[in-house]
């Protein structure tokens, strides 16, 4: 592999303000532009016969990797974890970007340092050896059994050989596939839309109303289905969304419904991309009554019955829901999203309005995994945004969306790569781009 093309830039040297009257340091910023390789390797090492280190037992040793930059200098990339004592560890495999390794510069110095874990964090430091990408790649072998030096020792005693050796046990390049080739391989993304329709939302007549019908301008719901369905709908080539509402009475004869069609067609709850839906919504908002309780689990179960028939990796579902974050099924919604975090499917709730979303904060598992009697998420499925957060204060509805299309979007690619991931799904070779056919003119004589 030819090295690309590498850019150094030094910052000025910047003195650090902190206390008044005192020297806080300075910060050097060094940058350099990573190569573009997209492949990863799984490593495995051991040791023998390390230097002991701790007074009453033998050594709590770890290894620390460093990649070697433009100038000179170190930067650590990896660390494993302390084997307690023994001088013979044999560490967990681990896994590596190349470009963080190396930055996919194959004869690249890499320096790796082993040390003896101490409580206290000084820890003794046992000796160090030299490689590169392209030795290591050599595999397990006679040339990746390195000899751990300790420059002090060696300056000090004749006699000293070294502080131990360490062997490479395993080399394995897996290339690294990103969202977009599954999309360029026919991976279909399926978005539905669930608009809550519960009275706490406020009458949709009164400028008040979360879902008022402002003729100049969209409500908190028409900007967040605008702002993250004209991202999305780019991924689904026949853009054709299910549009749902939940918490109404419907007509004629009042029936409260938790999932209804905002086309009033049940069997065909399609819409013709995200302007149709923008139709059927403000259409239902004049003919069904705002009621209630708001209850998640229906919607989450209807898009979840589609996504359990195909999971071979050709569709991924994506559920949008809008609501004003005051939840009735909390119990239920919890199953709903451990039965779903199994299946090729990601759920974005927006909430809007002023309402406290403690109840959304926790469906959302970034820092606790949800769970329902007993069973964890087998990942995390659901992102949650406050739309409040992402309002323009001075008045810029424009950048607004853009800002909550972002986040909101900002987790459905590693989610989706993680249900891949899981289930062992390759994306599929990208078809060949399209040619037109030549016209060869051919003259009758």
């Amino acid at each position: 592999m030819e090295r690309g093309m590498m850019l150094i830039q030094r910052v000025p040297t910047c003195p650090n303000i902190g206390i008044p009257g005192r020297k806080c340091g300075t910060i050097i910023l060094t940058a350099e532009e990573l190569n573009c390789c997209r492949d990863a390797v799984l490593m495995q090492f051991c040791a023998n016969k390390l230097d002991k280190k701790d007074f009453f037992g033998k050594s709590d040793p770890f290894l620390v990797f460093y990649r070697s930059n433009e100038d000179g200098s170190f930067t650590i990339c990896h660390r494993t974890e302390v084997v307690k004592n023994t001088l013979n560890p044999v560490w967990q495999a681990f896994k590596i970007s190349v470009r963080a390794l190396c930055n996919g510069d194959y004869d690249r110095t890499i320096k790796v340092e082993v040390y003896d874990w101490d409580r206290d964090g000084s820890h003794d430091f046992i000796g160090e050896f030299t490689t590169s990408y392209r030795e290591l790649s050599r595999g397990q072998s006679q040339f990746n059994v390195y000899e751990v030096v300790n420059p002090k020792k060696k300056g000090k005693k004749k006699k000293y050989i070294n502080s131990g050796t360490v062997t490479l046990l395993s080399f394995l390049v897996e290339t690294e596939v990103s969202f977009l080739d599954y999309i360029k391989g026919g991976t279909q993304i399926n978005f539905t839309v669930a608009i809550d329709f519960t009275a706490s939302n406020g009458n949709p007549a009164q400028p008040t109303s979360l879902h008022y019908m402002n003729p100049y301008q969209l409500n908190a719901y028409g900007m967040a289905l605008k702002a993250v369905g004209e991202i999305v709908q780019d991924y689904d080539s026949d853009k054709m969304f299910p549009a749902l509402g939940f918490g109404a009475k419907l007509p004629p004869d009042g029936r409260i419904s938790h999932e209804f069609a905002l086309n009033g067609n049940p069997q065909n709850p399609y819409c013709d991309g995200i302007e149709g839906v923008m139709e059927a919504y403000y259409r239902s908002l004049k003919s069904v009554q705002l009621y209630g309780p708001t209850n998640f689990a229906p919607v989450i179960n209807h898009v979840a019955r589609y996504a359990s028939s195909v999971k071979d990796g050709s569709q991924y579902f994506v559920l949008l829901i809008v609501t004003d974050g005051v939840i009735s099924d909390m119990a239920q919604t919890k199953e709903s999203i451990v039965n779903a975090s199994k299946l090729p499917m990601s759920i974005i709730i927006v909430g809007v309005g002023p309402a406290e979303f403690d109840a959304m904060v926790e469906l959302d598992g970034d820092d606790v995994r949800v769970s329902s009697r007993g069973k964890y998420a087998e990942r995390d499925i659901v992102q949650f945004v406050p739309f409040r957060d992402y309002i323009d204060r001075s008045g810029n509805h424009i950048l607004s969306m853009a800002r909550l299309a972002k986040d909101v979007l900002a987790e459905i690619p590693e989610q989706f790569l993680s249900y891949m991931r899981a289930r062992g799904i390759k994306p599929s070779p990208a078809p060949p781009p399209y040619t037109p056919p030549t016209h060869v003119l051919q003259t009758q004589i």
